[in-house]
């Protein structure tokens, strides 16, 4: 054999142990790949599980509400702004307990002889709103610091709506790489949902349907029949 010839052997035989090389590293680059591989069912991104309704739940529960009614020294009747406060008091009330309803009065007040005057007009205007005369109940507290504009306090116990404190930051708002929403995401959401739902029970359950209008609906039916208008007459008027 010539040394051209033998040349042209190695080289092929260099080739050939070139190309085994690379499908060995090719075999061994896919089962490594495959070890650190995790099970399909386990891919999802950090996102998916973080639910703030699950961070921050509306919990309905028994809680005490009130309204205060703020009282002028120089006040002897009831102003609008005050009987309004007292008349949206009232509604909750009857939407949401039937327990006592409490007519508190600030005790060692610079205004205690004008809260003396209007607290039988408070319970007048409770009265005149559905509630009792029965469950209303004269009781007091003590002024804070002798204030002189202490109000009047309206208070019971019935059901609502809350959800945990919101405010709290237990951990960096940047840092970390794992894609979910900081804590404090979504608190004031389901604050504010909790604090405007009419009907705290309809969190737990959804109410009845009320019973149809057939009058209402019977006159919806002629109206359609007797006035409705089919595709030819639109097409003719020239719509």
């Amino acid at each position: 054999m010539t040394k051209s010839n033998q040349a042209v052997a190695d080289m092929t035989k260099m080739k050939a142990s070139g190309s085994k090389f690379l499908a060995v590293s090719a075999l061994l680059a896919a089962a490594l790949l495959t070890g650190c591989a995790a099970p399909r069912d386990n891919l999802t991104t950090g996102g998916i599980p973080d639910d703030y309704r699950q961070r921050h739940p509306i919990v309905v529960t028994e809680a005490e509400q009130y309204v205060d009614v703020p009282v002028a020294t120089t006040d002897r009747r009831l102003t609008i702004a005050q009987r309004d406060l007292i008349r949206g008091f009232a509604a909750t009330y009857i939407s949401r307990a039937s327990g006592p309803v409490y007519l508190m009065s600030p005790q060692g007040s610079a205004n205690a002889s004008a809260v003396s005057q209007l607290r039988g007009q408070v319970r007048a205007e409770l009265a005149s709103r559905g509630i009792s005369t029965s469950k209303i109940v004269y009781a007091s507290y003590a002024a804070a610091g002798g204030g002189d504009a202490a109000p009047i306090r309206l208070t019971f116990t019935g059901t609502t709506a809350v959800t945990t404190q919101c405010g709290q930051w237990p951990k960096d708002i940047g840092g970390g790489f794992d894609n979910q929403n900081y804590y404090n995401f979504g608190c004031a959401y389901q604050n504010n949902l909790a604090a405007q739902v009419a009907n705290p029970e309809d969190f737990i359950a959804p109410r009845g349907m009320t019973p149809i209008d057939a009058a209402r609906r019977n006159d919806a039916i002629t109206e359609y029949r007797t006035y409705r208008t089919t595709l030819e007459q639109t097409n003719s008027s020239g719509f």
